[in-house]
């Protein structure tokens, strides 16, 4: 398939009306109103790129759609696109097919943890990264990162706390009943986008390795490290790290393809990737559905062009919402990601602001409903300014009086959803 490389429009407004998109049909579920700007799920308002819509469209013209084997190009395309994007040189039986990242980490949780076995997470973080193993019956530790701000209260970076890691590590292993068995990284890190730097990972690797403790490495965001920014992959940083980690990715963040399902795992470590592989066989998890391989190449083999257009207006996205803030909402400081298309707004002022002026009306234009969420930055965002983020506070510790704000969308989008934001303030 030719692909001609042009111009791609991202100011294009594209109506998602009737297509069932859960960033507007869960509003009222959610939020328990229709009127609002979605800005919070983590996928685009941007159409998925032409050539993978036509490779999907050239299949779909054999109208026969029956059992498949896995395409020749499936497995290859994705090892030249990794060696070439971060210089990982993987092998082929590395590489497993799963039904979803989230479902992923749920496998991994039911084949290396019994009932009294603790997975590690680091919040703020990923919700899922809770959920997951807790709905799943084993016990969620929590590591914080911590959080590093300048003099003048400024969120600048955030750190693993490798003391209190150990010391919960060392707790739980010591009570005699189960072990930690995995720890969840979330790399680059959602919902701050950080890129982890190589001496971090190492040294999560060396304590992991040391302590016997598989890392799950979420790098679902990492063909979107921005402003000069890289993203490493865990597993190579260190012998250590390639023998106890899983790293789990997928092309549908960058290219908008959440809906097809095409996430993929590498194992490099032998044993650890024959206990999980053949749980994924046995109950044939491996074997991806139609459209997946197809959409998979097509990302890997034509997307470059695409996803270079596609990051340069990411960044000039955040550019205008750091900016825009910084001379209209001051009270909202917007925290520079280095990957991805989320943005983590520092709202503690607002927080604060609300929080301690209970007569300060929060009650929406007459003639709209009112029903309080307990949080008053909450109550502001969606029933005063009409909009739905991600609450922080959802992420974990440290989320608090943090929002997360979707900027994958037409400038138009954001200029509104900001208008919103700062008249609702004035009002």
């Amino acid at each position: 398939m030719s692909v001609n490389i042009s111009k791609f429009n991202f100011d294009k407004l594209i109506s998602r009306s009737g297509t069932g998109d859960l960033k507007h049909e869960a509003l009222q579920r959610r939020w328990g109103r229709t009127d609002l700007l979605p800005l919070w799920v983590a996928d685009m308002d941007w159409e998925t790129p032409h050539f993978i819509t036509d490779a999907i469209r050239e299949r779909l013209d054999h109208s026969l759609f029956g059992y498949t084997v896995d395409p020749d190009d499936y497995k290859p395309s994705i090892i030249d696109w990794v060696s070439s994007h971060h210089n990982w040189q993987l092998n082929p039986e590395w590489i497993s097919f799963i039904p979803g990242i989230v479902k992923g980490i749920g496998l991994a949780v039911n084949v290396f943890c019994e009932k009294d076995d603790a997975v590690i997470i680091q919040p703020p973080v990923y919700h899922p990264f809770r959920l997951t193993p807790e709905g799943n019956g084993r016990k969620v530790l929590q590591n914080p990162l911590q959080a590093i701000f300048d003099a003048n209260d400024n969120l600048t970076n955030y750190a693993m706390d490798f003391g209190n890691l150990a010391s919960i590590v060392n707790n739980y292993n010591s009570k005699g009943k189960g072990k930690v068995r995995l720890l969840i990284l979330s790399n680059p890190h959602n919902p701050a986008g950080i890129c982890w730097d190589r001496e971090t990972l190492t040294r999560l690797a060396h304590f992991c390795y040391e302590n016997d403790i598989i890392v799950l490495s979420d790098e679902i965001h990492c063909d979107m490290a921005i402003f000069g920014n890289r993203h490493i992959p865990f597993a190579t940083v260190s012998e250590e790290a390639k023998n106890c980690s899983i790293t789990f990715s997928a092309p549908s963040k960058t290219f908008n393809i959440a809906g097809i399902v095409s996430s993929w795992a590498v194992v490099p470590n032998d044993s650890i990737r024959r206990r999980y592989y053949t749980f994924l066989s046995a109950n044939e998890l491996n074997e991806p559905t139609l459209f997946a391989p197809i959409a998979t190449i097509a990302a890997f083999r034509h997307g470059e062009e695409w996803r270079q257009q596609m990051l340069q207006y990411v960044e000039e996205n955040i550019e205008f919402v750091i900016d825009y803030c910084k001379q209209r909402i001051p009270l909202i400081t917007p925290f520079r990601p280095q990957a991805s298309f989320l943005v983590w707004l520092d709202c503690r002022k607002l927080k604060s602001l609300l929080d301690n002026n209970p007569n300060y009306k929060l009650a929406p234009d007459p003639g709209t409903s009112y029903s309080p969420h307990g949080n008053r930055l909450l109550d502001f965002f969606i029933d005063k300014a009409h909009l739905a983020l991600n609450d922080g506070e959802m992420f974990g510790p440290g989320g608090e009086g943090f929002m997360r704000l979707n900027i994958a969308a037409p400038r138009s989008v954001l200029q509104q959803a900001l208008e919103q934001l700062s008249s609702s303030l004035l009002r």
